[in-house]
């Protein structure tokens, strides 16, 4: 009994302390400050929209590779898939041109260039073979001069903006789209989206670090194929546009792997090899605009919200406590114990609570307080059977603890699936939703258990008839 006791003391200094925590940890200029994260729809954010160049792609590659292209930027931004940024690629016809853009909205961020950072940080990877000398080669360095000669010519006359519309009048867009092409490479198709790993390596014959870089199957395939037909020719390696290494391919190479090499820093290869890693970009994308975005929910709706749910939180207390009198007062004390490890647990991570990460959360406390229904039931029944206090609560945890397991797991299958196949969106509403759970079992099981097996009542007679007497327990 004294060990219950000890535990249960543990048990409530921990929730304290915790409770101290999240308090402290709101209040600014303090030792612990660390507020919640809100999302896009409660505290506002920003929004950047990317238009993507898709113009040495096949018309029937550009959906697979906008398509990639969102999931790169995606995993970029929420790596873990708690901070609900909401990225979509949106296709758009004006003038007769074809525009892809991508759209993103990240919650929390006020600051534009802090947000266009996190996402120009991804690079973009592709592989260039040798263009064979000829007519092409010769067209594009024409087109590069005749422009050149143009510009020349006229800048001293005529503004940036007015000299743009003449050299975009004078040439057409083929021969502007001719000019930007290199006249010494071309695109092989092996770009970052078939990349499946990169990490920082050191040569035996040079002391500069460089980048060992491994292809997944299909880039593999494609690899092989680039460097068996390009053999004691260069390859060309682009990061962001610029070339940065153009080795001789001595061989072919089958197991998809390669290297590259530079005048890289130890930082600047760790830092390439880990945003590879995270996502090298399918195809170059271009900042077209940026905005801060208000809350839509607003601080008041927020207050208010906050408001109903304490509301919610007392009508369940004074229910629980008038029907099954001291179990429901330990079943309340559980469950600020329950919702005190939920918002560390929310900050520590830390989860972006949006309203429909909200909306899991209080769900996952409805989850809570049924389990210890379940509990009490099951006291109530060895009661009705004439067994002490003290069999009757061993009795009702070890009976409803199958009951409260089966139900609980099959919550957590269905949020797993939500978390599994759904959007950012639905992502946080199932990720606080199984954190809830998982919580829940645990401070029904454990915490509802331990303080009442701390109260000492063996035998339901004097005080104790009165303290544990209820409609339920009525004989």
């Amino acid at each position: 009994m004294n060990k219950t006791r000890i535990n249960a003391l543990i048990l409530l200094l921990a929730a304290i302390f915790l409770g101290y925590f999240i308090y402290s940890s709101e209040m600014p200029g303090g030792s612990f400050y660390k507020p919640f994260k809100l999302g896009l729809d409660l505290s506002g954010g920003s929004r950047l929209t990317y238009i993507a160049d898709t113009s040495k792609l096949n018309p029937t590659d550009v959906s697979d590779a906008m398509s990639s292209l969102r999931e790169v930027i995606d995993r970029r931004v929420n790596v873990f898939g708690v901070s609900e940024p909401i990225v979509q690629v949106e296709r758009s016809v004006l003038g007769g041109g074809e525009e892809n853009r991508l759209i993103i909205e990240l919650p929390g961020v006020s600051n534009v260039d802090e947000a266009a950072k996190m996402i120009s940080a991804t690079p973009s990877l592709e592989f260039k073979t040798e263009r064979a000398t000829g007519t092409d080669q010769m067209e594009i360095l024409q087109a590069r001069k005749d422009i050149s000669n143009f510009i020349q010519a006229n800048a001293s006359t005529t503004s940036v903006a007015n000299l743009e519309a003449l050299v975009s009048e004078k040439f057409g867009s083929s021969t502007l789209a001719l000019a930007q092409e290199d006249p010494e490479f071309i695109s092989s198709g092996l770009t970052g989206r078939y990349l499946k790993k990169a990490q920082v390596s050191f040569g035996q014959d040079s002391l500069s670090p460089s980048i060992s870089i491994e292809f997944n199957s299909e880039g593999a395939a494609l690899f092989d194929k680039i460097t068996k037909e390009n053999v004691n020719k260069r390859l060309a390696i682009y990061l962001d546009g610029n070339p940065i290494s153009a080795p001789v391919v001595r061989e072919e190479i089958r197991d998809g792997k390669a290297e590259i090499s530079g005048q890289f820093t130890v930082e600047e290869a760790k830092t390439l090899a880990r945003n590879l890693n995270l996502g090298a970009l399918p195809v170059p994308i271009k900042l077209a605009s940026t905005e801060i975005v208000g809350a839509t929910l607003g601080g008041e709706a927020t207050r208010r919200g906050v408001e109903a749910g304490l509301i919610g939180l007392l009508i369940v207390a004074i229910f629980m406590v008038a029907w099954y009198r001291l179990p429901g007062l330990v079943a309340v004390v559980a469950l600020a114990v329950y919702i005190t490890i939920v918002l560390a647990i929310f900050k520590l991570l830390p989860v972006t609570l949006t309203a429909a990460g909200i909306a899991g959360f209080i769900l996952s406390i409805g989850i809570a307080v049924d389990a210890n229904v379940l509990i009490f039931e099951r006291m109530r029944e060895e009661i009705a059977l004439g067994k002490g206090l003290l069999d009757s609560i061993k009795e009702g945890f070890n009976r409803a603890w199958t009951s409260v397991r089966d139900s609980n797991v099959s919550s957590i299958i269905s949020a797993v699936i939500l978390f599994w196949f759904g959007t950012s969106l639905i992502k946080g509403f199932a990720l606080t939703l199984i954190i809830g759970i998982l919580v829940s079992m645990f401070t029904a099981i454990v915490v509802s258990r331990t303080f009442l097996m701390a109260l000492g009542f063996r035998n339901r007679s004097g005080v104790a008839k009165f303290l544990f007497d209820s409609r339920f327990f009525k004989n």
